[in-house]
């Protein structure tokens, strides 16, 4: 076992309320539960000595070992190649088909020989609040009961276990045919155990959780170049949904390095407005409606709250049950994966001023018409209400949409996402026919679009640059041509993508902006980011640059890992960095795919 594999050496596993990483090497080395954002249950990842890990594997030291899903499924299998034999792990968690939020979490590890004969051993040693609550141990045969001040975790196996301090071990040999398990259950304190497993319960389980990931995947209408790989990024955002709610967390980890060694290390285990609302245009591309309309009435519920308070509308982020309470904190006993201090939970980026989120809000709402169309009175007044404080307020600094720290500026991605709020809500008023105060907001857009046009706009570089007053290029800007402010093939567009292709982009892969020449108020640097290379690939297929968009692509997905999994960054050396798998990045991939098929099926008819 590596006391800290690579990020990307991991597959994901999830029941839509929680979720956990699984090594290449068949250790769980994060889980949190009952919730996405509720302390951790292992933690290796970010504290190989503190943190607590699960191990299910063959102890042989020559083994090889490959990962990979069941096919059009959330269940990871784990392989193990040995001289004794071949045998695999196969994990995945259980939903709850009443879609409410539940304290009970099951982890099921289900084990198999293939060829020959293989011992797997199995450790079993959680930590629990993040290693910092004490536990006790009961355990008789093959059940074992991990009792904290706050939960208590049940294990079951088919295999004896013996005591090791406050843990267990055991180890059982299989031989070819042969299969066994473990179920792992956190509940509240005093919860019943799950019942022992026997191989034919696993297996029912097991053959029930993948008839409901192929099920739910047939309801995709992606019929183009590359269905692997956007189904399992749509499979993805599922996983990183809070099935109570509806709100799509920005990845399943914190504290995970942009830089080993670093200080930006982020939780991302909560809400951003941005990230779920683009989302929508990628459920609704490939025919996920339920997804997106859960969403979009997230969405409103957060600004009908703040609705008579004086404050602004909406909150950049939030927690999966609407919670505006993200209070950061550091957890100082942890070393940080690979000594990547601090370890921080929560997110004071939260109390930031981000203007853009509306646009995008916005722009969510215009791409799911028939959801809006269901709209009630009462939510379209909540709508106007948000729509005339941004007409309000729109021209004021903000700390943008990379959340910096180095204090507050006239972002022109802000800008550009405000005119796309009042553009789009325009739009909604007249499409539904709804009162709407529009000169307001009419004359609220065309100032933003002059201003953005007269200080967003360089002359040195011959591009749209980060923000007003500064010649630095920002790759969130590659969204202006999506969001309808300049056109794809507009001249002063163009030269702008070309600015960005040579300060920007290294072989095709893409940073946000340049920290040296815009100090963003941390020490140290950062890897491309995934998610603006797939923004380029779009920018690039919506200009026409469609021989050099698909080698982008094309190239991108070569650094996914070994099941299709993308974190936030790619290091220098070609590594993952950041947290993992990043939401973000895999609806970009999304939105990229299927921007790119309409292109080149465009040109193709073309040509016929």
């Amino acid at each position: 076992m590596d006391r800290y594999p690579p990020i990307a050496d991991h597959g994901l596993v999830g029941d839509l309320q929680s979720a956990a990483l699984v090594s290449s090497q068949g250790v769980v080395d994060w889980f949190a539960a009952p919730r996405f954002d509720a302390p951790s249950v292992f933690a290796a990842l970010l504290d190989h000595d503190r943190g607590g890990y699960f191990l299910l594997a063959p102890e042989q030291p020559d083994k090889v070992c490959k990962q990979l899903y069941l096919p059009d499924t959330a269940v990871l299998v784990t392989r193990f190649m040995s001289p004794d034999g071949v045998g695999e792990v196969i994990d995945f968690m259980t939903p709850d088909r009443s879609g409410t939020a539940t304290d009970r979490h099951t982890l099921y590890r289900v084990v198999r020989a293939v060829r020959g004969s293989v011992e797997f051993t199995l450790e079993c040693r959680p930590r629990f609040d993040y290693g910092r609550a004490e536990h006790e141990l009961e355990t008789d045969g093959a059940h074992a009961r991990f009792h904290a001040p706050d939960m208590d975790a049940h294990l079951q196996t088919t295999f004896p276990l013996e005591r090791d301090g406050n843990d267990v071990r055991g180890t059982v040999r299989l031989k070819a045919g042969e299969s066994g398990g473990a179920v792992f259950a956190v509940c509240a304190p005093g919860g019943a155990p799950p019942p022992s497993p026997t191989r034919q319960s696993v297996e029912e389980e097991l053959a029930g959780i993948v008839d409901f990931w192929q099920t739910w995947l047939r309801q995709s209408q992606y019929r183009g170049r590359w269905p692997e790989l956007v189904h399992r990024s749509v499979i993805t955002l599922k996983l990183l949904t809070y099935a109570p709610t509806g709100a799509l967390v920005a990845a399943a980890t914190t504290g995970l390095p942009e830089q080993v060694g670093g200080e930006r290390n982020w939780d991302y285990r909560f809400t951003w407005i941005r990230d779920g609302s683009l989302s929508v245009r990628a459920m609704l591309d490939l025919g996920f409606a339920d997804e997106a309309t859960a969403f979009i009435h997230w969405l409103v519920a957060r600004m009908v709250e703040r609705e008579g308070t004086g404050d602004a509308p909406l909150q950049i982020m939030y927690r999966v049950d609407g919670s505006p309470d993200l209070a950061e904190e550091t957890l100082d006993h942890f070393e940080g994966y690979r000594g990547s201090a601090p370890v921080r939970v929560g997110n004071g980026a939260a109390d930031q001023l981000q203007l853009d989120i509306y646009g995008e809000g916005v722009y969510a709402l215009s791409q799911g018409r028939e959801i809006g169309r269901q709209a009630t009175y009462r939510a379209w007044r909540t709508f106007c209400t948000a729509l005339d404080w941004l007409a309000d307020h729109w021209d004021q600094p903000d700390e943008g949409i990379w959340e910096t720290r180095g204090g507050r500026k006239d972002f022109t991605y802000s800008r550009v996402m405000c005119w796309a709020a009042f553009d789009h809500a325009l739009s909604l008023a007249d499409t539904f026919r709804r009162p709407a105060p529009v000169e307001k907001w009419r004359a609220a857009r065309d100032a933003i679009f002059e201003q953005v046009m007269e200080r967003g706009w360089s002359e040195k570089q011959n591009a749209f640059v980060q923000h007003y007053g500064d010649e630095v290029l920002d790759a969130s800007l590659l969204l202006m041509p999506r969001v309808g402010f300049v056109g794809p093939q507009d001249p002063m567009w163009l030269s702008t993508l070309d600015a960005m292709d040579g300060k920007l982009v290294s072989d095709s892969l893409v940073y946000r902006y340049d920290p040296a020449a815009s100090p963003d108020g941390l020490r140290g640097s950062e890897g491309t980011f995934s998610l603006c290379t797939f923004l380029y690939v779009d920018a690039l297929a919506r200009a026409g640059r469609l021989g050099q968009a698909r080698y982008t692509f094309e190239k991108m997905l070569t650094y996914a890992n070994h099941v299709g999994l993308f974190a936030e960054e790619i290091g220098p050396s070609g590594e993952q960095l950041g947290n993992f798998p990043q939401a973000f990045t895999h609806l970009a991939l999304i939105m990229a795919a299927t921007t790119l098929d309409d292109a080149l099926d465009a040109e193709q008819g073309r040509r016929r």
